[in-house]
């Protein structure tokens, strides 16, 4: 036998093509061989950014010995958890069982049935080397009690998939969610909780959502709506001045490994960056913030500088690492700064971005930070040549495979972006990576998960491949007015309602045929929002925003129970889930639709798009516009520009000014 990844398309299992352990891709070969040799399967999950699996790798599969004991007594299969989440799931869920704890590279031993039988994380050289000869030995003297561990493993697993009663989320759940992550938050540096600490994206739209909602509502918690809003911009303040932000090129870090948020895990994930950029955009739209406008301007660029990849796809992470070691391209002295700048400016500078001679990282450097806003003149000086200089230091690897969940998170953050500040390179962008997708990633009416250089991958879309790309196309039509983006996220959608629905109102995180086709043991769902929106919350936020665009009611209801059957993690951990609670604020809200005919770039469109209402949708283009449900039989008026607000399709009389619009959207408008 021998490594046989040299033909994956994945840039993560590329890394280990060169090494001695005879790795396999994930698939029914690789079982058939454990079961002909009667060994147990070794599986290493991990990701191309993950700093902790570089480290395994150096000491544990690239060595030779620990490659013999591997290839002898094992089959070792090797999977990139974003392109294949749904054995992620399954096998997360296993190791969290058995330890209580997860995180990557995963490490687990299987049957040649696939059940799980023991599970890890990271293992340092000695340790590894003691554990495959424990489990071998088990295999082979205690062969009934692993076997039997390993069904009652994948049992209990099974069960966790089971269908979940229905919670539906009313107003008093919302506002109980705020009050519950209130108690939660660091009232001295934002966010929740302590280290490490993740930038909350999903809660961040949710608390952005509730305050638009409820701003101004006459009830006795009328504090509440100002108490979202003041966690969102403390929370996005802090993330945004601290070293978890690029300060020089823009875009976030992974996450920040203290408190304060200065000392980041240094990758930069596709995913993050594309919902910080709609959260940053949001809040600036809410509170007018300049350092919110730049922040999203700053981090569109660094997706269309950074990510974009030669086909029009966002890849999918910047690695922590650069020649081995972690935030060697990012971290600086005060004498670096000195040799770029000059001495006093590179002076200045050490003050205003917090480079001490101490050092906030490791050897003696520094995260930058900027805690306060320095003379714009002489910072965009300083800024240009210091991000010149580093781009003479070694850079991190790019993991360029393109993700279809993350890519549709970022049509649709590009969409808005471009729609809302007026910049047009943002929405040719979604248009391009639009194109994209729907050219490569959809095959024979069904989504494919990833692609490479072009070439699409084999593994299955999953739910949030669904979700994300109809939603992003969803912000796109209404960005651009062209019905071809609503016609292919009516289609995305009709796959999902047909092949993914678990009979009580969620989804499935695969279709309906991936457990035989896949090697599965079980079929994953799981509800919560962690670092991106699960399927099924996805999902509800892109069958909602087709019923309010179209009108269709089958459409809203098989939203509204998708948000039901995730009420129950929503109403006891809403940290964990930000982005059902953010679609049952759209729920609450709209659907709040709005017409604009006849306006090419005016000052009705401007207006709509300055609403924050969660339930609005919005089409601006010419009267019976083909394939736009939203601007049928809505005439000009006078000959003239004009706006239709509508609730369920049910419109006030038309309306021509500004003064009339903003009447209209927040009061109900005129009758």
């Amino acid at each position: 036998m021998a490594n046989r990844l040299a033909s994956a398309t994945s840039p993560y299992l590329l890394q280990h093509a060169g090494n001695p352990v005879h790795w396999q891709e994930w698939g029914e070969e690789a079982f058939a061989e454990a079961r002909r040799r009667d060994v147990p399967v070794l599986l290493s999950v991990g990701y191309a950014a993950c700093h902790w699996c570089h480290v395994m790798a150096h000491e544990s599969f690239e060595d030779d010995r620990v490659a013999e004991v591997m290839n002898t007594g094992f089959v070792p299969v090797k999977v990139d958890r974003e392109e294949r989440p749904d054995v992620d799931a399954i096998y997360m869920n296993a190791t969290t069982a058995l330890t209580g704890q997860g995180g990557w590279p995963m490490t687990c031993f299987l049957t040649p049935d696939g059940d799980p039988f023991f599970c890890g994380t990271y293992y340092p050289r000695p340790q590894f080397l003691q554990l495959l000869t424990a489990v071998g030995e088990a295999w082979t003297e205690r062969r009934e009690e692993v076997l039997r561990s390993g069904s009652q493993i994948t049992d209990v697993i099974s069960r966790a998939s089971a269908s979940t009663p229905v919670n539906a989320l009313d107003d008093a759940a919302l506002t109980d969610a705020v009050t519950t992550l209130r108690s939660q938050f660091d009232a001295v540096n934002g966010g929740f909780g302590t280290a490490p600490k993740f930038p909350p994206n999903m809660v961040l739209e949710f608390l952005l959502r509730h305050h638009a909602r409820t701003r101004g509502a006459d009830k006795p918690d009328a504090d509440k709506p100002d108490d979202a809003l003041a966690m969102a911009q403390q929370t996005c303040e802090a993330m945004a001045r601290g070293g978890m932000y690029d300060q020089l090129a823009g875009g976030f870090a992974r996450y920040s490994v203290d408190a304060e948020w200065v000392v980041p895990h240094f990758e930069k994930m596709l995913y993050d960056n594309a919902q910080l950029l709609r959260v940053y955009l949001h809040l600036h739209r809410a509170t007018g913030s300049a350092l919110a406008e730049r922040v999203a301007r700053e981090t569109a660029d660094f997706l269309l500088a950074d990510m974009r990849t030669p086909e029009g796809g966002f890849a999918s992470a910047l690695d922590a690492d650069a020649d081995g070691v972690e935030g060697l391209t990012y971290a600086w002295t005060p004498g670096q700064l000195t040799e770029v700048l000059g001495e006093d400016d590179g002076a200045r500078a050490a003050e205003v971005l917090s480079v001490t001679d101490s050092g906030t990282f490791e050897r003696g450097t520094s995260t930058l930070q900027l805690r306060s806003d320095p003379d714009p003149q002489w910072w965009t000086e300083a800024r240009q040549r210091l991000l010149s200089a580093r781009a003479e230091r070694p850079q991190p690897a790019r993991d360029d495979k393109v993700v279809t969940a993350w890519n549709g998170l970022t049509i649709g953050a590009l969409a808005e972006a471009g729609a809302l500040l007026e910049e047009p390179r943002y929405l040719e962008a979604a248009r391009a990576c639009a194109d994209f997708l729907l050219a490569t990633h959809l095959v024979e009416g069904c989504l494919r998960r990833t692609s490479r250089n072009a070439a699409v991958g084999t593994a299955a879309g999953v739910a949030a491949d669904y979700g994300n790309l109809a939603e992003g196309l969803l912000t796109l039509h209404q960005a651009t007015a062209e019905p071809r983006w609503l016609e292919a996220a009516g289609g995305l959608l009709e796959v999902a309602l047909d092949r993914f629905t678990d009979g009580s109102g969620g989804f499935f995180d695969v279709a309906d045929d991936q457990v035989s086709a896949g090697q599965l043991i079980t079929r994953p769902k799981d509800p919560s929002d962690n670092v991106e929106p699960s399927g099924q919350s996805a999902l509800a936020e892109a069958l909602l925003t087709y019923a309010a665009l179209t009108g269709s009611t089958r459409h809203r209801e098989a939203a509204e129970r998708a948000v039901a059957a995730a009420g129950a993690i929503a109403r006891q951990a809403p940290r964990f889930a930000g982005w059902t609670l953010a679609v049952a604020e759209a729920v609450a809200a709209g659907p709040l639709q709005v017409a604009v005919v006849g306006d090419d770039g005016g000052e009705l469109i401007r207006t709509v798009r300055r609403s924050d209402s969660p339930g609005l949708v919005s089409v601006a283009g010419e009267p019976d516009a083909d394939g736009v449900p939203l601007l049928g039989d809505r005439p000009l008026v006078d000959g003239g520009p004009a706006a239709y607000v509508c609730r369920g399709f049910v419109c006030d009389r038309p309306v021509t000014t500004r003064q009339e619009l903003e009447r209209a959207l927040t009061a109900g408008g005129p009758r």
